[in-house]
């Protein structure tokens, strides 16, 4: 693995005063791959513009603005957010939501069948791991 250097020194990102964070596993756990460019921009301006809670008071008019797009559009950006459940929306209010756990990561390798349906129904909470005998 290359190591790694800072190519410009005299240019090192400082946390400053008023600091955002995007997650991680937006782009890991492919949020990023599932949204469209307007939906993405919007949910950086949001990001950036968020309280520590997630929260921004952001007007259609300046967001518009800010994005150079129709309302329309920047609507239309904000229900793919809002379906994607990266948003909650309540005009004026904007919230930016936790991004879901993250997934399990999967098992690779050879199973028995038996195993997989006994996790399968501890998952599903019957708790039962082999089946039940007739009477």
């Amino acid at each position: 693995m290359p190591q790694k250097r800072l190519l410009r020194p005299d240019r090192l990102r400082r946390i400053p005063s008023q600091f955002s964070w995007i997650d991680q596993r937006l782009v890991r756990d492919l949020h990023t791959e599932r949204c469209g460019p307007e939906a993405l921009a919007l949910y950086l301006v949001l990001v950036t513009v968020a309280d520590a809670q997630g929260l921004s008071y952001y007007g259609e008019a300046s967001l518009t603005r800010l994005l150079s797009m129709p309302v329309e559009r920047l609507r239309d950006a904000r229900a793919e957010l809002i379906r994607r459940e990266l948003i909650a929306f309540e005009r004026p209010l904007y919230q930016i939501l936790a991004l879901d756990p993250p997934v399990p990561a999967r098992v690779h390798g050879v199973q028995s069948l038996g195993s997989g349906v006994a996790r399968l129904r501890v998952r599903l909470g019957t708790g039962r791991t082999a089946p039940e005998s007739a009477p």
